[in-house]
């Protein structure tokens, strides 16, 4: 009678060890989520880049200062748990450049 009840608490604690799964994310909650990466990493924090997401897609508008931040937004939104794929509609701001 012990052996039965043994396995059955070894088989509980074992899936108690499991990984949760995680929950896929609403649109929303997604598009936040990568906006607070944005706000995280050094080179993105004070720019302006707006992002909306639809089934997992992220798309990415507003405008960086050099290609490096836009080819940065993208890199940083793909790493958020969740986008499936990342769509750019980043301008390039024209530098003001002394006359």
């Amino acid at each position: 009678m012990a052996r039965p009840i043994l396995a059955l608490a070894l088989i509980l604690m074992l899936a108690g060890c499991a990984r949760p799964v995680p929950a896929r994310a609403d649109d929303p909650t997604l598009a936040t989520h990568v906006k607070i990466a944005f706000l995280n990493d050094p080179l993105l924090a004070g720019l302006r880049i707006q992002a909306s997401a639809s089934a997992g897609v992220v798309t990415l508008s507003g405008t960086v200062r050099a290609p490096e931040q836009a080819e940065r937004a993208v890199e940083v939104a793909r790493r958020v748990q969740g986008v499936r794929e990342v769509i750019s509609r980043l301008t390039l701001r024209p530098s003001t450049s002394p006359s």
